[in-house]
C-alpha cells in the first residue's frame, strides 16, 4: 500500500513541514540519543528515549514525503512508513515494531521488561535510522535539511 492509499484509509493526514520542523525533529533524535546513555537510567528507560529518538526521525521522513500520522496507532503507522519514506527493509521495520510492543509493555504493564542487551540493540537502530533519515533527506529533500 502507497502513502496515498494510507491517506485515503484515514490513516495518514496531508501535512506541509517546513525546514524548521524537520530541524527540531531532528534535534529531539540527537537529543535522545545521547540521553539514552546517561549513567544510571535503567535498561526500561534507555530503551524508551532510544525509541523515541527513531520515533523522531521517522515522523521527520513522513513529514517530509507530505503527511503525519492520524491519531489511532500512530507510532505504529509511523514505523510502518518507512518503508515508503526512506524505503527501510522489512527487517529493520519488524525491529522498530518490535521495541515499540516492548517499550508499551514496559511503561503501562510490567517494569523491569527491558534487557540491557536490548536497550543497546535499540541504541543501535535509532542511531542507524537517524543517519539513514538524513541521508534520504539530502538526497530527496535538500530544502528541509541543512546539517
Amino acid at each position: 500500500m502507497s502513502l496515498d492509499d494510507w491517506l485515503r484509509n484515514g490513516w495518514l493526514v496531508e501535512h506541509e513541514t517546513s525546514p524548521q520542523e524537520i530541524i527540531e525533529l531532528l534535534r529531539i533524535a540527537d537529543r535522545d540519543l545521547r540521553e539514552c546513555r546517561a549513567a544510571g537510567l535503567s535498561p526500561d528507560w534507555s530503551l524508551a528515549i532510544a525509541y523515541n529518538s527513531a520515533l523522531q526521525s521517522a515522523t521527520a521522513a513522513l513529514s517530509a514525503a507530505g503527511y503525519r500520522a492520524a491519531r489511532d496507532g500512530h507510532h505504529h503507522r509511523i514505523i510502518q512508513s518507512l518503508a515508503e519514506t526512506i524505503g527501510a527493509d522489512s527487517d529493520m521495520i519488524i525491529r522498530l515494531d518490535g521495541f515499540r510492543k516492548k517499550r508499551n509493555i514496559s511503561e503501562y504493564e510490567r517494569s523491569g521488561a527491558i534487557s540491557a542487551q536490548e536497550a543497546k540493540e535499540m541504541l543501535v537502530l535509532a542511531r542507524n535510522l537517524r543517519k539513514g533519515v538524513a541521508d534520504w533527506l539530502k538526497k530527496n529533500h535538500p530544502r528541509l535539511i541543512q546539517e
